[in-house]
């Protein structure tokens, strides 16, 4: 079974029930938008993921990408699903009207694109960083850019690129070395770039880079970077498209997986210089290109829970068919479903992946309240718990990703180690989650050092009094006592890292960094035990919604997770509070 199919269900349940839905729809904003809107939103969008991306998943990753005369060709039918793709409008979903787009709510964009993740990652990534591209520049373009280059962009007929990397610049961008020279009203780019996805291919007619690049009187390090627009076309000003610009695709890389989505690089200027122009203010340009990858660090975050569901959908799928061996309270044979350990490892697939969209979800409607709530208060709340979020979504959910595929892989056994059952393409394709739009160490440095540190923990305790609210709710719900004890003891361990870091870090420079992953990781258990818990009450209270074998897979999801993956917040605590000179007194030659 290699197929996809939404879970439209869980996936309505998580928005309607957990994600604060209902009150984004008040904005004036969502006028005419209410649940049955929404609701035909996203079944629509589950039939176009399961019927025309899935099906090019596999021969996707098999045929992959090369190129041929400085220009890249891609699978078949990756081209006629993009046009698909466009015609039907999904690239517009969460696009303001002004410029044709559909204007949802980012929390029910960010679940079309949880499908279209799942039913093809590769292709997906391509639509992924044009929304994030539209975002850099409504954000910080001149009208007059923004004019000419965002209607076709909202559309998808010209998609986006986010252009940062270099050969001696990973995640250390101070170092770019990319140059932009002044001419008049726009610039000369030359240098050379790698890792770009999508960074050419034949599905738009026209591309357009966000491109980090120096001016020749820039001051060194990251406040010297300045951010440039890029067209591959030049584009006249009646829109129509003009000269070959002078950006060309040398070679593309042969990766992990993904296998599908060319991952190029690219070559600005050899020979006039390509021309650009600038985003936002000269040596800014991070500031600008922080409006993308912080919105592209949710949506890998959703990549892992995508991918994850996709992983779990499949090895349920063979465990219900495989035969193997002997089950107690099963004559003759059984299918592996039966054994107890298929169950373990199926219920931690599927309580983690639920609780990573519970997570997802309701994080992305914060930036609902962020760009349409009237209440200047509520704004602000809700920018300080999505910049505390943001971190723990990419990051945790990328890294429990590995663990579900690899989990994926192991249900299948044997059958899983080879290509021809699709097992092992999730995990492969999961793999460069943890690592693209910062790595995994990263996000949790920027969650210790900026999110944690950087307001003395304000923010981390004020969503542990939310997590203590849902305490109060369950100790005041008959038969939950188990949920309750559990969540509130978890709810302590994160607040005991959390209360020594701040403690520790002021007389121990490398107490941040020794501590980050693991308070990371604690806070996403944590987070994700939460969900789960807010999940239960919610089926608990159900008034009819949900048909019973629904709310009960839900409670028994919920207390799987609180009971067995949960837990793990103790370990993370106590790792998080180690001293950090059991990392930092080993020398170099002793590694």
């Amino acid at each position: 079974m290699t197929e996809y199919n939404p879970p439209i269900k869980d996936m309505l349940f998580a928005i309607h029930e957990l994600s604060n839905i209902d009150r984004v729809l008040e904005f004036d904003s969502f006028e005419e938008i209410d649940r049955d809107t929404v609701d035909q939103v996203l079944d629509e969008a589950g039939n176009f993921a399961r019927d025309v991306l899935a099906p090019l998943n596999i021969p996707g990753d098999r045929a992959a990408c090369r190129v041929v005369d400085r220009a890249v060709e891609i699978a078949d039918g990756f081209q006629e699903a993009y046009q698909q793709f466009v015609e039907n409008g999904w690239q517009t979903i969460g696009a303001a009207p002004e410029y044709e787009g559909m204007g949802m709510p980012y929390g029910v964009s960010i679940a079309t694109f949880e499908m279209w993740q799942a039913s093809n990652m590769s292709f997906s990534l391509c639509p992924m960083l044009t929304g994030g591209a539209v975002s850099a520049i409504d954000a910080h373009a001149t009208d007059s850019l923004k004019q000419k280059y965002l209607p076709k962009l909202v559309s998808g007929e010209w998609s986006g690129t986010m252009v940062l990397t270099e050969s001696q610049a990973g995640s250390d961008l101070a170092a770019v070395a990319t140059k932009a020279v002044p001419e008049g009203d726009h610039f000369r780019i030359t240098g050379t770039k790698i890792f770009i996805t999508w960074g050419d291919h034949p599905m738009a007619e026209n591309t357009i880079h966000l491109v980090l690049a120096r001016l020749p009187d820039a001051p060194e390090g990251i406040r010297g970077i300045s951010m440039f627009l890029v067209p591959k076309f030049l584009v006249n000003d009646d829109g129509s498209l003009g000269e070959r610009n002078d950006v060309y695709v040398t070679s593309v890389e042969h990766k992990l997986g993904i296998h599908a989505s060319p991952t190029c690089v690219m070559s600005f200027g050899d020979s006039d210089g390509a021309i650009g122009y600038l985003v936002g203010e000269e040596n800014r340009g991070m500031a600008s290109m922080f409006t993308m990858m912080n919105l592209a660090r949710i949506e890998v975050g959703v990549q892992g829970l995508a991918i994850s569901d996709r992983a779990y959908q499949l090895a349920r799928s063979y465990a219900k068919e495989r035969i193997q061996g002997s089950a107690p309270g099963v004559k003759g044979r059984a299918t592996i479903i039966h054994h107890a350990d298929i169950r373990r490892m199926l219920l931690v697939m599927k309580s983690q992946t639920e609780a990573m969209r519970a997570a997802a979800y309701s994080t992305s409607t914060l930036l609902d309240v962020i760009r349409h709530s009237n209440d200047a208060a509520d704004r602000d709340a809700a920018g300080v718990r999505m910049a505390l979020l943001t971190p723990i979504i990419k990051g945790w959910l990328s890294e429990v990703a590995q663990e579900v595929t690899s989990l994926g892989v192991q249900i299948h056994g044997g059958m899983g180690f080879i290509e021809e059952t699709g097992a092992a393409q999730h995990m492969r394709d999961a793999r460069i989650l943890p690592i693209y739009e910062g790595t995994t160490g990263i996000q949790a440095l920027d969650f210790v050092g900026r999110k944690i540190l950087g307001d003395e923990g304000r923010g981390m305790k004020s969503l542990i009094a939310d997590m203590r609210a849902t305490v109060a709710e369950l100790g005041a719900t008959r038969d939950m006592p188990d949920l309750k004890a559990a969540l509130d003891c978890a709810i302590g361990d994160l607040e005991s890292a959390v209360n020594w870091l701040i403690s520790n870090a002021p007389g121990d420079p490398a107490a941040p960094g020794a501590a980050s992953v693991n308070l990371l990781m604690l806070s996403g258990t944590v987070l994700g035990g939460w969900q789960m818990a807010r999940s239960a009450l919610a089926v608990a209270g159900n008034d009819g919604a949900y048909d019973d074998a629904f709310c009960d897979a839900k409670l028994k999801t919920a207390r799987f997770y609180i009971a067995q993956i949960l837990p793990r917040a103790s370990g993370y605590a106590r790792a998080a509070m180690t001293d950090s000179t059991m990392l930092m007194s080993m020398s170099e030659e002793q590694f």
